[in-house]
């Protein structure tokens, strides 16, 4: 006799049917953003003025405690911090036996900060002066993305409905956002319109990322 295999939940999707119109238009509009600053900012190497308006960057932006928090901060986005949080969150998700969210969360985190390296070279913005490509931030779409993936995975756990879903997911994609953006701006790593670029990258990427995930899932329960 063979196996039959039950269709997942509904509430295990890790993209959830309520929350794909929503975060579909976040994504769009996130998509929209990172174009258009992209364009704003291609080939520069100072700061625009909305940069100038919210802070000029410099390596010294940030004094004792503060800048041992931003550098902790930015070591998150490291290569070793990177990994060593995707290996935690990761860990966590077979634990609760959901190989799909731990893919996800290693392909979120991967094509965001992917999409933010191959965009870098084609806007050629530059910070300081000496070659180094700002834009779009990389270590802001890295901690977004992971923030992203696991406030998905606790919505579609939890089967939270429309407004619920969406608000935990853009509440986790803001304050991981603006924890990694204030460190790159205050270390003097990025410009604020940098930060923003690779925020929004990371909103239009994990849900695309979620979706192509889902997609088998969705097939079988067809």
């Amino acid at each position: 006799m063979g196996l039959r295999h039950e269709p997942l939940p509904r509430k295990t999707a890790l993209l959830p049917p309520a929350l794909r119109m929503p975060l579909g238009i976040v994504a769009a509009l996130a998509a929209l953003v990172v174009l258009v600053l992209g364009v704003l900012v291609a080939g520069d190497s100072e700061p625009g003025r909305v940069d100038r308006w919210v802070v000029r960057p410099t390596a010294d932006s940030v004094g004792p405690p503060w800048r041992h928090v931003a550098l902790g901060t930015d070591f998150l986005g490291e290569p070793v911090g990177a990994a060593a949080l995707v290996l935690a969150v990761v860990a966590g998700c077979l634990l609760v036996r959901w190989p799909r969210a731990a893919v996800l969360v290693v392909g979120g985190a991967g094509m965001s900060v992917g999409t933010t390296t191959l965009l870098k070279p084609l806007v050629g913005r530059t910070i300081h002066g000496d070659g180094n490509l700002s834009y779009p931030s990389g270590h802001t779409a890295f901690l977004t993305a992971l923030a992203v993936t696991v406030a998905l995975c606790a919505a579609g756990r939890l089967g939270l409905g429309r407004t619920a879903g969406t608000l935990l997911v853009l509440a986790a994609a803001l304050v991981a956002g603006a924890a990694m953006g204030w460190a790159q701006v205050a270390l003097g790593a990025h410009y604020p319109t940098d930060v923003l670029g690779g925020w929004c990258t990371a909103l239009a990427v994990v849900q695309a990322t979620a979706w192509l995930v889902d997609r088998p899932a969705d097939a079988r329960r067809r």
